[in-house]
């Protein structure tokens, strides 16, 4: 059986753009100061080892997040792994990620701890504007394994516009999910909130966000780091920490933390339901409606 209850902390950063060894000495920082919160779990945002934006004009080997990708393992990660051990923490840390066998192929992704050290690497499967620019899309979920059981992690447009994936996460049994995010005020006041609050209900699950905060080197990001889950009232959610992308002070440099009951996490459209002996959910409906558009020669075009 596992585990319930579980501290998570979240933290809203405001990466100094291209400046890795700053960065990730502040990561550090905010992990010892998880710890002693009493955290279990400390997910920091998406690029948050390097910043996000981009320089459109320039080519690919130009590019800050092509000149800092990693490897992962590799200098930072090792880091990393190391003050994760020490301090018995499991660590979600956003980053450009050089593929090992590729070297010219970069991802946006994540790379993952656990006590033990470096548990593995998520690369963003959906690219908005403009990270093809310089990101290859990744291919494979990433479920990581607790003694709270599993928690599935994405980045960003992975969650807000393909709910496919936390749909997958919570069909494999996941309480949890991590969204570790760029959302900037050019993304809309309702991309966030709106989505992530409507997710909480119909999954029945929480949802740690960790977000940029403040100016990049040209966007502005909302910050607004949280941790969302199901409430005591019915089909509402509730901010266990932290608060809305779009609430007054969000943009602040912050770190946010909270005891969270996994059990009150429901599931329900995955549970067996005997009125209809078998799931709400129906993958095997699904499959063939996925495998019917497939087919279909308009497709993409």
């Amino acid at each position: 059986m596992y585990e319930d209850i579980i501290t998570v902390s979240t933290v809203t950063l405001r990466p100094m753009w291209g400046q890795k060894e700053q960065n990730l000495n502040r990561i550090l920082g905010y992990m010892k100061a998880a710890k002693k919160k009493g955290s279990d779990l400390v997910v920091f945002p998406e690029m948050a080892l390097t910043a996000y934006d981009d320089e459109a004009e320039k080519p690919l080997e130009e590019k800050m997040q092509y000149k800092l990708a990693e490897t992962v393992p590799g200098p930072s990660t090792n880091k990393v792994a190391e003050l994760a051990k020490e301090l018995g923490l499991y660590v979600v840390m956003g980053m450009p990620i050089k593929d090992a066998q590729k070297p010219g192929t970069i991802y946006n992704g994540l790379a993952i701890f656990t006590p033990e050290g470096l548990a593995g690497d998520y690369h963003k499967m959906h690219l908005p504007a403009p990270e093809p620019n310089w990101a290859t899309r990744g291919d494979k979920p990433f479920i990581l394994d607790t003694p709270w059981g599993p928690i599935g992690c994405a980045i960003c447009y992975d969650t807000y516009c393909f709910p496919e994936l936390m749909d997958y996460y919570v069909a494999k049994g996941c309480r949890m999910y991590i969204n570790s995010t760029a959302l900037a005020h050019c993304h809309g006041k309702c991309l966030g909130d709106d989505t992530l609050r409507a997710q909480c209900i119909r999954e029945g699950i929480f949802i740690v966000s960790s977000n940029l905060g403040g100016l990049d080197k040209d966007n502005y990001f909302w910050g607004g780091s949280s941790i969302l889950g199901p409430s005591a009232k019915t089909w509402e959610p509730h901010y266990y920490a932290g608060m809305p992308f779009t609430a007054e002070g969000a943009d602040e440099e912050a770190m946010y933390t909270a005891t969270i009951d996994l059990s009150l996490a429901t599931r329900f459209l995955y549970k067996h339901n005997p009125a209809v002996n078998g799931t709400d959910w129906r993958p095997e409906k699904y499959v063939g409606m996925f495998q019917d558009v497939l087919a279909d020669k308009g497709f993409g075009k």
